[in-house]
């Protein structure tokens, strides 16, 4: 999940208990919540298309910027994770599917450079 957690270091892999869980869990609910708010401004495929781009570049931003990896886990796996979604968006606009991932590599690259 987290690119600097080692799982071959059981300290690190410590980390990823409970309290990483909770984190995810609570920020999953308050991404999705995000989203559905978000979408009532910019309903339909192109609203998704919007929050998958535009969470993929906030993910981006985090992994480069926030070195702890709770901090990282509710934020980035559970907020932003619960706010992009890839499955609605297929379902609402089929033909964009292609579009999205390079669009959100993109986004999430740029992200990084942020940092620099």
């Amino acid at each position: 999940m987290d690119p600097d957690v080692d799982l071959h270091v059981p300290a690190q892999r410590a980390e990823l208990g409970l309290p990483f869980v909770a984190l995810v869990s609570l920020g999953g609910g308050l991404g999705g919540v995000a989203r559905y708010g978000l979408s009532g401004w910019v309903p339909g495929a192109w609203g998704l298309f919007v929050i998958n781009v535009l969470g993929s570049f906030l993910i981006g931003v985090l992994m480069g910027l926030v070195p702890k990896p709770l901090v990282r886990a509710f934020f980035g796996v559970g907020i932003l994770g619960g706010f992009t979604t890839f499955s609605s968006y297929a379902a609402s606009w089929s033909w964009a599917l292609l579009a999205t991932p390079v669009c959100a590599v993109l986004a999430a690259f740029l992200g990084l450079r942020v940092k620099r």
